[in-house]
Parts: C-alpha cells; sequence; structure tokens
C-alpha cells in the first residue's frame, strides 16, 4: 500500500524561462480561475504570460535557498522521507512518494511510481488542510483522470480535510508557542494570514472559509496568546475581484497606522514555507509594517518538517488507512505472482539466473 503526498508545485528555478511554464499550468487550471475559457486564454497568454513570469522570477529569487532550492520543494521531500520512516514503522510495506500538482514531479508521476512499486491501494495525502475547489479538488481531477488510464486501477482512498482534527491543530500550537517563546519581547498582536479565494467561490459553495475559520476557533484556545490579540486574515489577492476579507496586507498596515510596534504572523493553512508565506509575509509585508511605523514583524515558520507535525501527519495517515493494515496483515504472508508485477518481475530474474547457473554447471 502506499501514501501519496500531494503538494502545489514550484518552478525549477528563479528564472523568468522556468516561471512562464509553471504559471501557464496553475494560473491555465480552471479550478483556479473560474473565468470564460476563451477570455482567460486571451488573458493568460496575451497578457500575463508575458509580464509576470519575470517579476515572480525576482521574487522566487529573494527566496531561494543556494543550498536547498526552492523551500516547498525542499520540505516537501524531508517529510516524504521522513514519513517514509514512520510509516514503516506502523507496516513495512508503506511506500511513500509525493507528487506536484503543477511542477514535477507530478502527481501523476507519483502515482505511477507508486504501482511500479506493487502498491494496490493508495493513500491521497494532501498537504492542504482546508478544502478548496482551488486546491484539494485540483488534486483530486488529476489523480483521478489519471486512473481512467490504466486497466488495473489500484484501489484509492482520500484523506479527509483535516483543518480541525487535534493532530493537525496541536501541531500547529506546538510550532507557534515555540516561536513565540523564542520571541526576545512578547508580539502585541498575532495576525493568523489564510491563502485567500474570491468571494465568488465561496458564493458558489466552496467551504474553504469555513474550514478556516474553524481551524483558527480551534487553535486559539492552544495558544500563549490572549485570544483577543489574535486576528484572522486573508492574503495573496489576484485581480479586481474581491476576495476573502479581512485582507492581510491592510490588517499589517493599519496595524502599524494605529500605533502597534510588535507584531507576529503565523499561517496555519500553508504546511510548508514558500513564496507565499516567506516572501509575500516576510519580506513584502514587513517592509510595509516598517514604512507605516511598526518596529518589527516576526514571520511564525510553517509546520515544514517540524517533529510534532511529522507525528500528527502519521497519526492523521494511520487512521485513514484504517481496515488496510488489517487487511495487510493477513495478508503480507500472499505470493500471488499474477497479481504482482513486482513479484512477476523478482519471479523472472530468479528464473534466468537459475537457468545461467543450470547452463555454467553443464558446461564445466
Amino acid at each position: 500500500m502506499g501514501v501519496l503526498i500531494a503538494q502545489l508545485g514550484t518552478p525549477e528555478e528563479p528564472t523568468g524561462r522556468a516561471l512562464r511554464p509553471y504559471l501557464k499550468r496553475f494560473l491555465g487550471d480552471p479550478r483556479i480561475i473560474e473565468k470564460p475559457r476563451w477570455l482567460w486564454w486571451l488573458i493568460l497568454n496575451g497578457i500575463i504570460l508575458n509580464v509576470r513570469p519575470k517579476r515572480s522570477a525576482a521574487l522566487y529569487a529573494r527566496i531561494w535557498s543556494p543550498e536547498y532550492g526552492s523551500p516547498l520543494l525542499h520540505y516537501t521531500k524531508r517529510v516524504a522521507e521522513e514519513m517514509t520512516e514512520r510509516v514503516r514503522a506502523i507496516h513495512p510495506t508503506i511506500e511513500v512518494a509525493f507528487g506536484m500538482r503543477y511542477s514535477a514531479p507530478t502527481l501523476e508521476d507519483a502515482v505511477d511510481d507508486l504501482i511500479a512499486r506493487g502498491c494496490s491501494k493508495i493513500l491521497l495525502f494532501n498537504m492542504y488542510p482546508q478544502y478548496s475547489a482551488t486546491t484539494i479538488a485540483t488534486n483530486y481531477d488529476a489523480v483521478f483522470k489519471h486512473m481512467l488510464k490504466r486497466r488495473n486501477v489500484p484501489t484509492l482512498r482520500v484523506a479527509e480535510p483535516y483543518y480541525a482534527h487535534a493532530e493537525y491543530v496541536d501541531a500547529l500550537a506546538a510550532t507557534m508557542n515555540e516561536a513565540l517563546a523564542k520571541m526576545s519581547e512578547p508580539p502585541e498582536k498575532l495576525v493568523f494570514s489564510y491563502h485567500g479565494i474570491p468571494e465568488e467561490y465561496v458564493e458558489k459553495g466552496d467551504v474553504y472559509c469555513c474550514h478556516c475559520t474553524e481551524t483558527s476557533r480551534e487553535l486559539i484556545p492552544k495558544l500563549n496568546m490572549p485570544a483577543e490579540n489574535v486576528i484572522h486574515t486573508y492574503q495573496s489577492r489576484f485581480g479586481k475581484d474581491p476576495w476573502l476579507v479581512p485582507y492581510t496586507d491592510e490588517t499589517i498596515n493599519a496595524l502599524a497606522e494605529s500605533g502597534v510596534k510588535r507584531i507576529a504572523v503565523a499561517c496555519p493553512g500553508f504546511t510548508a514555507d514558500c513564496l507565499e508565506t516567506l516572501d509575500e509575509i516576510g519580506n513584502e509585508a514587513r517592509e510595509d509594517f516598517e514604512e507605516r511605523g511598526g518596529e518589527h514583524l516576526e514571520l511564525i515558520p510553517c509546520l515544514n518538517d517540524h517533529p510534532a507535525w511529522l507525528d500528527g501527519m502519521t497519526q492523521l495517515v494511520e487512521k485513514e488507512l484504517g481496515s488496510w493494515l488489517e487487511t495487510a496483515k493477513r495478508t503480507s504472508a500472499m505470493d500471488c505472482v499474477v497479481a504482482c508485477p513486482v513479484r512477476v518481475e523478482k519471479k523472472r530474474v530468479a528464473r534466468t539466473d537459475d537457468a545461467k547457473k543450470r547452463v555454467e554447471k553443464a558446461g564445466a
């Protein structure tokens, strides 16, 4: 059985050349931009892809690590490596792979990889705690469509959104309290910044904002911070349509203008640090805050590969695997060469080796 860790994606390098195909895949997804396709095609290909790649590349360059490159890819790899060891302590046959929706390795590549490793059951674990059609649903699109191409389709199970699950919320509380304790002075305000989506999407039925609200409601009592000093906001507006409010940038600017000097910002909806956290908040929001009279904005790291999150994620995965673990215990001794292509290959190699040995022995 396999666990597929699904993440959004990242460009290969912080250059305009690398950003163009990445942005084309991302912004070309009808789940992301729900405009008439003919109109959006003209806007995307005629304007955005001729302007935005160079600008976005400059932003990515500010967060790109000379050691490991993309922070999002780095932490996703680290989580996959750590989770492999942890889930195999649950059952030794569990395989782990990660895939990206809009970059390599793709979700489709990861599915094929797990099947090649002999997985007849796959758990899709999205690295998005809150459901949105712009995130979780588009991962479903990619994985489910890819399955349609296969004759032998593995059993697929999808981990439910874990926006209010204790395993996730407790990990958030642990990492945030740890960061707050390390600050030389406590912040006057703690801002929660979730990625925003257009209000129109919510009006059409997207439950994302409800899930974000539930996350904050469960998290705030667990923090070493007075509830009245925590503010819930949404970031990353794109285009002119109204998005979920209050807006993070306007909230932070207003705090500075009102005389608040020290704030901390956490991004509970992001499981790994990326452009939206490290640059949009860590650079742009900090600069705006200080320009308006604020003295210090502290960005609290995302869950990344923190042990508290790895523990919580392991517990979530174990729960989601559920009955599969019981089945694995019963069938671990089975050796069906017909049903398992990996074992078929091993048997073929073994037979070939035996035949060679017999020929060599006969020749001797």
